[in-house]
């Protein structure tokens, strides 16, 4: 995964830039105004700081749509050479006039930042890891404000600090970002896919992984360039074919699947339970725990009966049988098992091949996904005796009764995919053939009889028989069989068709059901984390590190009050650092929904404190330092989880054709309730004062707490596409409940 971290670190240096600037502006105005004599112009001094946030608003507007037409590499580009010329403009800028422009053009480059940043991340990183590097922009944000004050502060002790140098100085790890760009990061891999250019997608996904089999994620990256239709959520039962009733016939049940394993003597089958209702399945058994409230999401269940009662180690490789590695892994290459058949290997012979040959197709999606043996035109395969695996490749074979094959590969986070094949006849009595999709998750240990997403209620199984419980969400694959007939016979033959390239995101597309039940979840996060007050908090710090003597015990080892103000926020930013460093570890293990769960109440604690303080005359020392350890918590915990989690969440839910779009949406949110926020509080402060701020504050993390805990589900350690199939599948289920 290191390929993942450094791609990861490399495109966070955008959000440093970010943070550089905002620390910046704040020390150079001091000295901006003292030229232009603006003392008297208060306008004219919030226009320069406040043009950048204009500038971010409104490239935010058209950034989504860009990104998903050019892809995020170039728009990050662009985004590294407006802050090179920014940086430029403000080292030169005659006047005021020229500084506002340059300072739009540093908007540009920051809204380009903020907003593709932990998109680019989030697609390029592996499940198991995503949320702590979707942190690293909150961290190095953090850590480019505190490095910029540093700076500032070091610049004010001179007699006469030059404006210009403080923000022109931008420019300087502005071209670090650009080469980085340039020459370091690579192409999205999921943006790849989502325009035909699979051999592509396939190098970037084997550099970021480490690894030559990628096959797996590349399948799961097409699938994910449409949520599926009829989804349902199975439940099945996995385990030795002997350990089933001896009186069923698993070859006569279509259902059953059939699994072999890397080595001689080892098979497996996986059985879907019967007698139970698709959809309503995981509402009426999965976390019963949180069904008796009315007004919590059918989603939010889903997501947690994920995560509930899952085995310590967290992934299927340890909790199942000794050589079951090959159906369930998390993404790792295969051991060559010297008892392959000579027909296995030959096929292995034949997929690299094929895909060499592949690149004449590559821009219409007609590069290999999976092998060979997954499509219908390989009805006469025998299976490979001894339970001998298909392909290195690929993994193992999975196969069904009478000798229907399915492709099966791991995807990460303990998920696997893995296809059926299925037959009806067709209205001109032809047959019709398609792939069902299957998303497997293990649901307890083996022998276990409770499951987390379903329950084993009609199982067939004994009692003491070694098995595992999955769940499975089933719907039609985004592989499509009419373009297999006119595929050549020999090599890999699945494949994705061209007309989902071409139709590229609509409009449209956000009226779908899971579409719209994420953009909610999204909005509503984005607005809420605003208005919970750390504008507030970060423009009233230093009157309150101020009141609490810090100001005075500086002026006192001779520094003037402007460096005084600069060093009292460095320090501040400084206590940030190692809480993010907190979250970053916390966020792939308490996940993004504990995280909120647990720090908005200290929150709402912090904001009434300081209410207390501003209202209750407790002597000067009691109220100072009241005040000072609630800022301090305040920021601590904020940054910890309502700072980053927003956009990560953001950069999660949404579907990969319409991701840009729906990021552009949720970027716009933010930055216009950051307006309304930075503007409307001198407002607030004349009109209900200091602590009615505070109150109303508290009053909003409030409601941030309930939001949370009945509309914002646990997505850590899944993979995109399965969340954006589990929020088709808790829209579909919301609007069963709401006709019931």
């Amino acid at each position: 995964m290191n390929g993942a971290v450094l791609v990861a670190v490399a495109a966070a240096i955008g959000n440093l830039l970010q943070g550089w600037d905002n620390a910046t502006i704040a020390g150079a105005v001091l000295y901006i105004k003292r030229e232009f004599h603006l003392e008297s112009e208060p306008t004219i001094e919030g226009l320069i700081v406040a043009t950048s946030l204009v500038g971010a608003t409104l490239i935010t507007t058209c950034s989504g749509p860009i990104s998903d037409c050019l892809g995020r590499r170039p728009l990050l580009i662009i985004s590294s050479i407006l802050y090179f010329v920014s940086g430029l403009v403000m080292l030169w800028s005659p006047n005021v006039y020229v500084l506002l422009l340059a300072r739009l053009l540093d908007g540009f480059g920051i809204g380009l930042a903020v907003t593709l940043v932990p998109v680019y991340i989030s697609e390029t990183a592996p499940p198991e890891i995503r949320g702590l590097l979707n942190t690293l922009p909150q961290f190095t944000g953090s850590g480019g404000m505190f490095l910029s004050y540093c700076m500032v502060f070091g610049m004010s002790l001179m007699e006469a600090p030059s404006w210009r140098v403080m923000l022109g100085v931008l420019f300087i790890p502005s071209i670090i970002y650009f080469l980085l760009t340039v020459f370091f990061l690579p192409e999205s891999p999921r943006w790849l896919v989502s325009k035909g250019r699979m051999l592509e997608a396939k190098k970037v996904l084997q550099r970021l992984r480490g690894r030559e089999d990628v096959s797996g994620e590349l399948a799961l990256l097409v699938e994910g360039l449409g949520v599926g239709t009829d989804i349902s959520i199975e439940e099945y039962i996995i385990g030795p074919a002997n350990n089933f009733t001896d009186d069923h016939d698993i070859a006569a049940d279509k259902d059953h699947i059939k699994l072999y394993g890397p080595e001689q003597g080892h098979s497996w089958v996986a059985r879907p339970v019967s007698g139970q209702s698709a959809i309503g399945l995981a509402s009426r058994h999965g976390s019963m725990a949180h069904q008796s409230l009315a007004l919590m999401d059918p989603l939010v269940t889903l997501f947690g009966s994920v995560h509930e009662k899952l085995p310590e180690q967290g992934s299927m490789r340890s909790m199942l049988f000794p050589h079951f590695g090959s159906m369930f892994s998390v993404g790792g290459n295969h051991p060559r098992n010297e008892d392959w058949d000579e027909e296995s290997q030959a096929r292995d012979g034949e997929d690299y091949a094929s895909d060499g040959a592949a690149g004449d197709s590559d821009d219409n999606l007609q590069s290999p996904l999976i092998s060979r043996q997954a499509t219908s035109m390989d009805k006469d395969m025998v299976p490979p005796a001894h339970g001998s695996m298909s392909s290195m490749r690929h993994g193992s074979l999975i196969t069904g009764n009478a000798g229907d094959p399915v492709g099966n590969t791991g995807i990460g986070g303990g998920w696997q995919l893995a296809w059926k094949w299925s037959e009806r006849e067709g209205q001109d009595g032809k047959k019709e053939g398609g792939f069902k999709r299957i998303y497997l998750h293990q649901e307890g240990a083996p022998g276990s009889r409770r499951g987390s997403l379903v329950s084993l209620t009609g199982a067939d199984a004994h009692a003491d028989s070694e098995y595992i419980q999955a769940a499975a969400l089933v719907s039609q694959s985004a592989l499509y069989p009419k373009e297999l007939v006119n595929e050549n016979p020999v090599g890999p033959a699945m494949v994705h068709p061209s007309e989902t390239v071409a139709k590229g995101p609509s409009w449209r597309d956000l009226f779908e059901p899971g579409v719209k039940h994420a953009l909610a979840v999204g909005v509503g996060i984005q607005i809420l984390q605003q208005f919970a007050g750390i504008n507030g908090v970060l423009y009233y710090t230093p009157q309150i590190l101020e009141q609490a003597g810090v100001g005075v015990l500086l002026s006192n080892l001779g520094l003037s009050s402007a460096s005084t103000s600069l060093l009292i926020s460095a320090l501040t930013t400084l206590l940030m650092l190692p809480c993010i460093a907190v979250a970053m570890r916390l966020m792939d293990i308490s996940g993004r929904r504990t995280l909120l769960l647990t720090t908005i109440p200290v929150l709402i604690i912090s904001l009434i404190l300081l209410v207390l303080g501003s209202l209750v005359d407790m002597g000067s020392v009691v109220n100072a330092s009241i005040s000072t350890v609630s800022v301090v918590l305040y920021f601590c915990f904020f940054v910890m989880g309502f700072g980053p989690i927003p956009n990560i969440l953001c950069a999660e839910i949404f579907p990969t054709r319409v991701r840009g779009l729906c990021i552009a949406i949720c970027a716009l949110t933010f930055w216009i309730c950051d307006i309304i926020v930075t503007y409307t509080l001198p407002v607030m402060l004349k009109s209900i004062g200091l602590a009615g701020v505070f109150g109303l504050y508290a009053i909003v993390c409030i409601i941030s707490f309930v939001f949370v805990y009945l509309k914002v589900p646990e997505t850590k350690g899944m993979p995109l596409e399965v969340i954006s199939e589990f929020f088709a599948v808790g829209a579909k289920q919301a609007a069963a409940a709401k006709e019931n």
